[in-house]
């Protein structure tokens, strides 16, 4: 009985632990680059172990409910779908001694059996995740040990696109599903603006302008609101959902009327990527323009655009 508690305070005293570290700071990487780095094994007055092993994955995880998948909780999803599975045996069983040991890894990032990488991506209903996970199962008294780490990988769209460049303009005769006898309710505005790009590169912020040119009611506030479309191709049909990516103010209060308003908004990684259409899911991206007035009321336009990452 002493024993059996000597162990268990052992195993609950032991500091032991793994640590991965990446060379790129950044995490960042695109097809057919080389990841390297060094698994640090922390081995608190030393053990012996069955070997150290390097699992790299790439998953999809399609949901059919309303719940984003992270690194931590990606195990819950429905059935993931393998892009991309590496895996090494960076140390043969044995020992390590007393302190840290540095086991330096590498590899090439490459898409398998023909099929290409998938942009890294977390949203709603749809997410791809790469992911490096070391393990160190170190027999039966001991527990074993695992570090996960997520990295990420961008995934250039080829030649870039025109930038077509959209421009708009907003009144009560042009706004739909509003019946005829509640435009007599709505005040009278007009306001235009332009779109510098509706074709936009990921990586550069979205732009444009906006100008309040009439407006009977106060304004309270402009926003720009950036929406991810996300499509997963079912087996009867397909489930398409639109949900908030951020939302961000280019206004507050009653601007000025005929004042050029700008429109700048950064597309976040990993919760923005570009475009993507395939066998499995589609990923579309969108931009509202929200103007709400003093008393609640809100107009907003939508603009669809295309999302795509330069080579440089």
């Amino acid at each position: 009985l002493n024993e059996l508690s000597l162990s268990i305070h052992s195993l609950q005293m032991d500091h032991s632990s793994l640590e991965i570290k990446l060379n790129k700071f950044d995490r960042v990487y695109r097809p057919n680059s080389k990841v390297d780095g060094t698994v640090v094994v922390n081995a608190y007055k030393g053990w012996q172990h069955v070997g150290l092993k390097m699992t790299v994955e790439g998953k999809i995880y399609l949901n059919s409910t309303a719940r984003g998948v992270g690194i931590l909780d990606s195990m819950n999803a429905n059935k993931p779908i393998s892009i991309y599975r590496e895996e090494t045996e960076l140390v043969p069983p044995g020992k390590f001694v007393d302190g840290s040991t540095d086991v330096p890894f590498q590899f090439v990032l490459t898409g398998q059996s023909g099929e290409p990488l998938i942009e890294s991506y977390h949203g709603v209903y749809v997410s791809v995740i790469y992911s490096i996970c070391v393990s160190c199962p170190r027999g039966v008294m001991k527990k074993g040990l695992i570090k996960e780490m997520e990295f990420i990988v961008e995934i250039p769209s080829g030649r870039s696109p025109d930038p077509s460049p959209v421009t708009f303009s907003i009144s009560p005769e042009s706004l739909e599903n509003v019946h005829a006898e509640d435009l007599v309710k709505i005040p009278k505005f007009k306001i235009s603006g332009k779109l510098h790009r509706s074709n936009c590169p990921v990586n550069l912020p979205f732009t444009g302008e906006v100008i309040i040119e009439l407006c009977e009611a106060p304004i309270r506030s402009i926003e720009l609101q950036l929406v991810r479309v996300e499509t997963v191709m079912g087996e009867q049909s397909p489930t398409r959902e639109a949900t908030e990516i951020q939302s961000i103010q280019i206004g507050e209060g009653n601007v000025y009327r005929n004042m050029v308003v700008p429109m700048y908004m950064v597309f976040p990684r990993l919760f923005s990527c570009p475009t993507v259409s395939n066998s499995l899911f589609k990923l579309d991206f969108e931009v509202n323009l929200i103007v709400i007035f003093g008393d609640g009321y809100m107009v907003t336009e939508n603009f669809p655009i295309t999302l795509f990452r330069e080579n440089n």
